[in-house]
């Protein structure tokens, strides 16, 4: 076996874990059981959901989760025209005010 290819093969099995001269020697066996308790000990399953917190989390969850809605484009035309025209109304429009002679 070519040096490229035991390089490729040795960076799938972490060292000194699983090698095939660790398998059979009798204190190897021991840290091989000590790879299985600490597997055997992981959770299985899918992880639980997390709850959302905070109003943007919340309104992530509720919009963008597993029934996402069309309401955030409203959402934001809204927010859009609510901030929008005041801030036109201050850089431009107040100017503009009592001005018709």
């Amino acid at each position: 076996m070519s040096f490229v290819a035991r390089r490729g093969l040795s960076t799938l099995i972490p060292p000194k874990v699983a090698s095939p001269s660790a398998i059979g020697a009798a204190p190897d066996a021991v840290r091989m059981k000590r790879v299985v308790n600490f597997y055997e000990k992981l959770p299985r399953g899918p992880a639980p959901e997390i709850k959302a917190t905070g109003l943007l989390g919340r309104y992530q969850a509720k919009h963008f989760g597993k029934n996402a809605t069309n309401k955030p484009i409203i959402h934001a035309i809204g927010l859009l025209l609510v901030v929008g025209y005041p801030l036109t109304y201050y850089f431009h429009l107040r100017h503009h005010k009592n001005n018709a002679h």
